[in-house]
């Protein structure tokens, strides 16, 4: 049933000066859950990922979510509906503190202006709030450590916070694993199923290992068309998933 799925494209497509970097992709997330858009490179997932949260526009097509067309809707605006796109919109301040990044995204969701200049009094009252993020992604520790120099894993927390910080109904997470080594990878891996529960996620990522793990669904994208799409088993089982990939190991 469509109520069943948070964000649905019909017929998405992007061209750029004569070239389709995204062909017809219907695509549905279902609600509640973690959905992986793979693909090897120059496939279309960036494009696709940059379609869906309103940073291009598409050529032809729609976009749905939660049963409303926001085709042509802002960034801002489809971010205050609850879609909100990881890792963009939460880059971090770096020479802001842990509760202090966290706080200012707080304020975004409150709808005030940056209170730089405001009282302390004013701004204790959300460090209750930005404390209880910071413990959600385990950076209890870092509350009081500028970003600049957090090790690189944890600053990926950090934006992961931020995030939460907006309340977002579905999180789009733009390879999230990107740069980090084996023991940030699990602390992140864990941190996203954690920061799931009672929401959806839509990530697009490299490494097939994370894929396997996490997600309950993924789309194969090859030269900007849905190759195949099911749980992990049954993608990495189909012979043209393992031709893409194996033909572009060196792309």
């Amino acid at each position: 049933m469509a109520e069943d799925f948070i964000l649905e494209t019909k017929g998405l497509t992007k061209e750029f000066a004569g070239f389709t970097a995204v062909r017809d992709v219907d695509l549905r997330v279902r609600r509640g859950s973690i959905h992986a858009l793979i693909g090897p490179n120059g496939a279309g997932k960036t494009t696709c990922f940059n379609l869906l949260t309103k940073f291009l526009q598409p050529t032809r097509g729609s976009i749905a979510y939660n049963g409303r067309d926001i085709t042509f809707m802002a960034p801002a605006d489809v971010a205050r509906l609850g879609l909100v796109r990881s890792f963009q919109i939460s880059a971090v301040f770096p020479h802001l503190t842990g509760i202090e990044n966290v706080r200012v995204a707080l304020q975004r969701r409150r709808g005030d202006n940056f209170d730089f200049w405001r009282s302390k009094q004013v701004l204790d009252t959300l460090n209750d709030r930005a404390m209880a993020l910071l413990e959600d992604v385990g950076l209890t520790e870092f509350a009081h450590i500028a970003a600049v120099e957090m090790p690189y894993g944890r600053k990926r927390a950090l934006e992961i916070a931020t995030t939460l910080a907006l309340d977002p109904e579905m999180m789009l997470l733009d390879e999230p694993m990107a740069g980090m080594g084996h023991e940030d990878i699990e602390k992140v891996v864990d941190l996203i199923r954690r920061v799931s529960v009672n929401r959806t996620v839509l990530m697009v990522e490299h490494n097939l290992n994370v894929v396997s793990n996490l997600s309950d669904t993924i789309t194969v994208l090859t030269r900007g068309q849905i190759l195949a799409e099911g749980d992990y088993a049954t993608v990495s089982a189909n012979p043209e998933v393992q031709q893409a990939y194996l033909g572009a190991s060196h792309g």
